[in-house]
């Protein structure tokens, strides 16, 4: 699958909110996520623009690998590929076993709500502040779903400079 994210600083999370909710825009769930991330022992992730991480939240743990950034859709856009795990600390010490090292952590609080095939997520970002995405997932079209991203940032009032970054990235950048 691709994921296609549209990612914006915003100074404050509830009028995007009231927006949401005035669409009808379902809410789906607010939580904390604690993502470590690793890096492989074979090849530098810095450098080949991928991620591989473990999420922590209220279920299982998540393990997802992200692959190098498509930028001829000028939004984010990579492959991504998810899978549960039954315990995210025997998965870490597996990758540790192997080589891998921790890179950092990222904390953040997200607001989850869903219009149509788009997912909104109204971030909190420990060190970092407040941030909107608007995510896509795509079999093959990824200028459909850009195109469709961008229509709905516009009626919700989703402004600024898209990020092109990921949270880890901008957390890094900050050392």
């Amino acid at each position: 699958m691709l994921e296609i994210e549209l990612k914006v600083r915003v100074d404050a999370l509830d009028p995007l909110r009231k927006n949401l909710l005035a669409r009808h825009a379902e809410f789906t769930g607010k939580q904390h996520e604690h993502d470590i991330y690793y890096n492989a022992p074979h090849r530098d992730f810095g450098t080949t623009d991928e991620a591989l991480r473990v999420r922590y939240t209220d279920g299982p743990a998540l393990v997802t690998y992200k692959g190098k950034k498509i930028p001829e859709l000028n939004l984010k856009a990579r492959e991504e590929l998810n899978t549960c795990v039954e315990s995210g600390e025997v998965f870490e010490t597996i990758l540790n076993r192997l080589g891998f090292t921790k890179t950092a952590e990222v904390n953040k609080w997200r607001e989850n709500y869903r219009l149509g095939n788009a997912s909104f997520a109204l971030d909190t970002v420990e060190g970092l502040g407040t941030f909107a995405e608007i995510e896509i997932m795509a079999e093959n079209n990824g200028e459909a779903a850009t195109a469709e991203i961008m229509k709905l940032a516009k009626e919700l009032g989703i402004g600024g400079e898209p990020i092109l970054a990921s949270y880890l990235e901008l957390l890094l950048s900050t050392r």
